[in-house]
């Protein structure tokens, strides 16, 4: 008689046992979840859970009916409560009220399925501190959900969403809210009594205006509210004294937002919109402000009270309608990523744009010694004559800290060259677009000051150890077929560039270790795999990889931004 007639005629779980073998677990994942607490059915073409996962801690084990003596390890009574259970990408359409048969809960992740709503019982889950139900089709949520006070984190990105009850506020313990692709067109007052909020991403929604009580959130450091049709954000936006991060990127703004209260912030992004006015109040108390994002706006004019802003690293005016820029840019001591491509500039020719922000920003430096009749000051004649005839300017040596031997088609520098230094403290070095090979030894010799180093357009294949020594150096700009291992080895890098190169692939566990390291471009290269554990590089502020052939992460992720991907690459670690 086969197994499934006897089950069909004497055996009351006949239809368990089918259901099983429609949605197969293993036995061995349910028997290492009783013992860790924690199982992942991630990715197995689930359209529904097994009645087996639910009642996981209820129903004793299928061997424990076969087998009577047990090993400490096999004593399925001693077994762990679930607390962590996975169910993302799968084809999941609905989620079982039996979910309340698992009361110990503190993680449940459901993203990329089917799912429409969720069963009441999902407020019985009372230990629960994160839900992730990102990229499902959920149009609404019981009301039920508003009960988990113990959450820290839900995720309801791209969903159906067009309105959330004032209920919301009852999350009184949640730091971490992902709103972001849905269809809400306005949010409630509730979000006030989110006190202990952290992130808030409002992003890809239809939202025309941001609630008043939004300031009630003292602790939030990070709000993205890109992609909305925002005509203007409230003025008590600006009693935020915790935001660190604020994103208004693809709205319908006029004006730059007033933030004199925003002690803290260090991001402030908000390109694609339609600001023509950037007056001294927009900035002037924006002290800790490192990156400033006004791409794609109709800026005509800056204030010279923005060469105040001493921390700013990034400066992003692409595309506006700019003539001038203050000459004081150039003085900024950490700047190291200044754009003005698509502006009507008078002053500056088109070619010094495409040399980079180092080149940039010395041409700027250079400008501030002009009379007020426009005519340059005459230079110290300090410079020198080498014997290949090539010319040193002493003058930018010592009062620029600049050392500069760029466009020389040299195979080698010469020893002339760091010998004009002396006992000068070099900061800036530029000896791009030669023909060298490799690394000058004697670079080593500035090591104690050089921050800037340029040495872009030349034929470079490696980079000594010794290079480890520059242990100031914070900037530097390569061309590479590999990744630098040295690179690994300098701590003290914010800012690494090396787009269009031919870079294969990166260390992202060494990368880590580089917990300065803010900007890294690798654009146009020839990265075919994204390392999820890269979004662990929680320093990072800029990461930029358009332009490689990977085909995960996809590019509409990537160009969420750099919060986004590396979130997302995050979700993709292995558990």
């Amino acid at each position: 008689m086969s197994r499934f007639k006897r089950g069909a005629g004497l055996d009351s779980r006949a239809g368990f046992r089918q259901q099983k073998e429609e949605c197969p677990v293993p036995n061995g994942l349910l028997k290492g979840a009783r013992q860790s607490g924690q199982l992942n059915l991630s990715g197995r073409g689930l359209t529904e859970v097994p009645q087996s996962v639910w009642r996981l801690n209820i129903d004793p084990p299928e061997e424990a009916q076969q087998n009577v003596s047990f090993s400490a390890s096999d004593r399925w009574w001693e077994q762990t409560d679930l607390t962590k259970l996975l169910l993302s990408s799968n084809k999941l359409e609905t989620l079982s009220e039996d979910v309340k048969l698992l009361p110990a809960l503190v993680v449940l992740d459901i993203h990329d399925n089917q799912l429409r709503t969720l069963p009441a019982t999902i407020g019985e889950l009372e230990q629960l501190q994160k839900l992730n139900l990102s990229h499902n089709k959920m149009t609404d949520l019981p009301l039920e959900l508003w009960n988990l006070t113990n959450l820290r984190c839900l995720h309801l990105q791209q969903n159906l969403l067009e309105q959330l009850p004032s209920e919301l506020g009852q999350l009184c313990q949640l730091e971490d809210l992902d709103l972001s692709n849905n269809k809400l067109i306005i949010v409630p007052d509730g979000l006030a009594n989110l006190n202990n909020l952290v992130k808030l991403n409002l992003s890809f929604n239809s939202l025309k205006s941001l609630p008043s009580a939004i300031s009630e959130m003292k602790n939030l450091r990070m709000l993205d509210c890109s992609r909305n049709q925002l005509e203007s954000v409230p003025p008590v936006l600006a009693q935020m004294a915790s935001l660190e991060q604020l994103y208004l990127r693809h709205n319908k703004l006029r004006f730059l937002p007033e933030l004199p209260s925003c002690k803290t912030l260090k991001e402030l992004h908000c390109g694609n919109n339609q600001i023509e006015v950037l007056e001294a109040a927009h900035l002037k108390h924006l002290s800790a402000l490192s990156v400033l994002e006004l791409r794609d706006n109709k800026v005509k004019s800056l204030p010279e009270e923005i060469t105040l802003l001493q921390g700013l690293q990034r400066l992003d005016l692409t595309n506006n309608d700019l003539s001038s820029i203050p000459c004081g840019l150039g003085n900024l001591p950490k700047l190291t990523s200044l754009t003005l491509e698509g502006n009507p500039l008078r002053t500056i020719r088109r070619e010094l744009l495409t040399k980079g922000t180092s080149e940039l920003l010395k041409y700027l430096r250079s400008r501030i010694q002009e009379e007020p009749d426009g005519n340059l000051k005459d230079e110290p004649k300090t410079a020198m004559t080498l014997p290949s005839q090539s010319r040193i300017n002493v003058h930018a040596i010592k009062t620029l800290k600049t050392l500069e031997y760029s466009q020389k088609q040299e195979a080698a520098i010469p020893d002339d060259v760091f010998d004009a230094v002396s006992d000068g403290a070099v900061v800036n070095v530029n000896f791009s677009k030669n023909q060298l090979t490799e690394v000058p030894p004697r670079i080593v010799e500035l090591k104690d000051t050089l921050a800037d180093l340029n040495l872009g357009f030349n034929k470079l294949s490696a980079v000594p150890i010794e290079f480890s020594k520059l242990q100031q150096l914070v900037h530097v700009d390569l061309r590479f077929k590999a990744f630098p291992d040295v690179l690994y080895r300098i701590l003290s890098l914010e800012t690494i560039l090396m787009s269009n190169n031919q870079v294969g692939a990166i260390d992202p566990l060494r990368l880590k270790l580089l917990d300065k390291l803010s900007t890294l471009d690798l654009q146009n290269n020839d990265i075919m795999q994204v390392p999820p554990e890269l979004g662990n590089c929680t320093s990072l502020r800029a990461l930029m990889l358009d332009g490689n052939p990977f085909r995960n992460p996809r590019a509409a992720i990537v160009a969420k931004g750099t919060d986004s991907l590396l979130e997302y690459l995050r979700s993709r670690i292995p558990t």
